[in-house]
């Protein structure tokens, strides 16, 4: 399956996440996700984390993620770069971040930003959470109906959040729920995360993992490997129509002071 140019700028990221329901996160059948099953709760640690990315199987660029902790608050960045095949081409430059707060446990946005850059196409978008008002508006290269306000819940998270809610949530058997609010877009998903681990080498170096899956994607599949002490994903993979699509695979990581 070849993805285009486009599609590519699209889709790289940020990697759809979201709950089932309208109410604060929560893990069904395995007691509350707040409890891990360690009965130790990781805290946040700022770390900075690159990654080789494929489209299709074929390398298409570099990415890191980086975590810093801010007066007041925190910032998440994922800032991707095609560097090779068809995205060196597009000349693809994707720039995400998140600044939020943790409020009782919760990963609350503040603002979110993304802009993309490719031949011929471009894009910034940025958008706001006003949690006194209980609203999330966007502005930018965004389509006029998704300029309208967001009624904002409890447990509403970007999707750079989510990601590290995953890492964060991730313990064997769990079914987790998160609500994607982004991009002027409300979207519930659902993810199991595997009863049994998994082996999984990426750049010479071995991980005993948790496969988390989206259950309800229907044909648009996102599977992450997260490994324990290991503050971002392992790997991250889009799949379409049951092929691979964006793979991207961790190759360092650090913590920061």
């Amino acid at each position: 399956m070849k993805t285009s140019p486009a599609l590519l700028a699209m889709c790289l990221f940020p990697l759809l996440v979201s709950a089932a329901s309208v109410e604060a996160r929560g893990v069904q059948d395995a007691g509350p996700v707040e409890a891990p099953v360690d009965g130790v709760r990781a805290a946040l640690s700022p770390f900075v984390a690159t990654y080789d990315a494929r489209n299709a199987g074929k390398p298409a660029g570099t990415a890191s993620m980086r975590l810093a902790r801010e007066p007041g608050h925190w910032r998440v960045e994922l800032d991707i770069t095609g560097n090779r095949g068809m995205a060196r081409l597009v000349q693809l430059d994707i720039d995400q971040e998140t600044l939020f707060d943790e409020r009782d446990g919760q990963y609350r946005p503040l603002s979110q930003s993304t802009v993309r850059k490719a031949l011929f196409f471009g894009r910034k978008v940025h958008g706001s959470y006003d949690w006194g008002k209980r609203e999330a508006r966007w502005t930018g290269d965004i389509k006029e109906e998704r300029r309208a306000p967001v009624a904002l819940h409890e447990g509403d998270m970007s999707g750079l959040l989510i990601n590290l809610a995953i890492v964060r949530d991730a313990a064997p058997g769990r079914t987790l729920h998160y609500r994607f609010v982004d991009g002027g877009r409300v979207r519930d998903h659902q993810y199991a995360v595997s009863t049994d681990t998994e082996n999984v080498v990426v750049d010479g170096l071995a991980y005993d993992t948790m496969r988390v899956s989206r259950t309800n994607g229907g044909n648009d599949e996102t599977i992450f490997w997260v490994a324990r002490g290991v503050p971002t994903p392992v790997r991250i993979l889009q799949r379409q129509d049951g092929e691979d699509a964006i793979d991207l695979q961790l190759t360092a990581y650090q913590g920061v002071q």
